[in-house]
């Protein structure tokens, strides 16, 4: 039987092994790092913005986890010895750039080089977002992100109720929720935060109840008041996402404006009647609504608030996308719906994506942040997909 050394022996003929110093340029021109320890020995400290995989899971996960076969990809162990054998395997499945470093973490750590303690879950939280840490693109660096986010929520209604209970359900950290209204018996249809029981109860106070019963990892912050140019600014400033379930037009521009002067990405929802849309409006990455609707329609175009009308479902679907984007944008997963626009017809369930770009004409921009005056338009309703929600 092959004694231990000869086996290594074998590994290194087909295994590249670079000392520490090499790695780190290779590491700071792109190369992906590969912890392979096990989960005890990357709890003490590991190289910053490492994937860690324990070397008896390599086989099932590394496929999942690294996509590129053709990536540079740096793997370091305790010592040294087991990166050979993961290397090793790495190029057995495909892999073509895989080196293994040498002394592994202790020396790099002897040599002075940068290091931390990874983030971590408690026992409560890893079994609570346990389905999160399975994917490899939030794991529990993404989980810890969402715990440190902010998020804003501009209505408890029937956009915001679903938003909200994803958004904490998903351990968004804190979540503001502005809004001045008592439930009442005709919410309830879609605006499924509240409940029979809270009827007549302030809309922020019963949306804190339900989050908080959900989820207690989330801080609820309330906002009972109506959102104006003289408030606004210090309301908003802070938040890293603000969902948009706003059910009329100066609140939409009042939020544009403002969401723009600081740089907040807004994610949009509208709905009318069976209709809805999502976009991102993001200042500093790509349009805004003012892109989008220029300026607000006349009055006598808008129809009530009251009597629009919708199905109660349908917020229900748009405002889980809302939520589903307001992720996608505090982990930078994926391709938000930045510069586009996804609209969906329920009678025919067609869903249609729409370019949006940048308006020339448009003087609100963040360029322009510092000339931005944060004004209120009055009087008008919200027409089309902006009604009543």
């Amino acid at each position: 039987m092959a004694t231990f050394r000869e086996l290594l022996a074998s590994a290194k003929v087909e295994v590249s092994e670079v000392d520490p110093e090499t790695a780190a340029a290779h590491i700071a021109d792109g190369a992906l790092v590969l912890d392979v320890r096990e989960p005890d020995e990357y709890e003490e400290g590991a190289l910053e913005e490492v994937i860690h995989i324990p070397r008896g899971h390599l086989e099932s996960q590394i496929e999942g986890r690294i996509l590129d076969k053709n990536a540079s990809v740096v793997i370091y162990c305790a010592g040294g010895v087991r990166s050979v054998f993961a290397a090793k395997t790495l190029a057995e499945l495909g892999f073509t750039d895989v080196e293994s470093m040498a002394g592994g973490f202790g020396r790099w750590k002897d040599e002075g080089r940068a290091w931390k303690k990874p983030v971590s879950l408690t026992p409560e939280q890893n079994n609570r977002y346990k389905r999160h840490l399975l994917l490899p693109e939030v794991g529990t660096a993404g989980q810890v992100k969402l715990l440190d986010a902010k998020v804003l929520m501009l209505g408890a209604g029937g956009l915001g109720s679903p938003a909200a209970l994803y958004l904490a359900a998903a351990g968004v950290g804190t979540i503001g929720v502005v809004d001045m209204d008592d439930v009442d018996a005709s919410n309830l249809q879609r605006q499924i935060l509240h409940n029979i029981d809270r009827i007549g109860d302030r809309k922020v106070d019963s949306a804190k109840k339900t989050l908080t019963m959900l989820n207690p990892d989330v801080d609820v912050v309330t906002y009972d008041t109506r959102l104006d140019a003289s408030n606004i600014m210090d309301i908003i400033a802070g938040y890293d996402v603000i969902v948009d379930g706003a059910d009329n037009f100066p609140s939409r521009y009042l939020l544009n404006d403002a969401s723009v002067k600081l740089g907040i990405p807004v994610v949009h929802g509208s709905i009318f009647r069976f209709e809805g849309m999502v976009s991102v409006f993001h200042p500093i990455d790509g349009p805004t609504y003012r892109d989008m609707v220029p300026e607000p329609p006349p009055a006598e175009l808008a129809p009530s608030c009251a009597e629009a009308g919708v199905l109660g479902v349908l917020p229900g679907i748009i405002g889980s996308i809302q939520a589903l984007e307001t992720i996608k944008v505090i982990l930078r997963l994926g391709e938000p719906l930045i510069g586009r626009i996804l609209t969906v017809d329920t009678t025919e369930m067609e869903f249609r994506v729409f370019n949006l770009k940048p308006d020339p004409s448009n003087e609100v921009t963040y360029v322009n942040r510092d000339r931005i005056e944060i004004h209120e338009l009055d009087g008008l309703c919200a027409p089309g997909l902006a009604a009543a929600h």
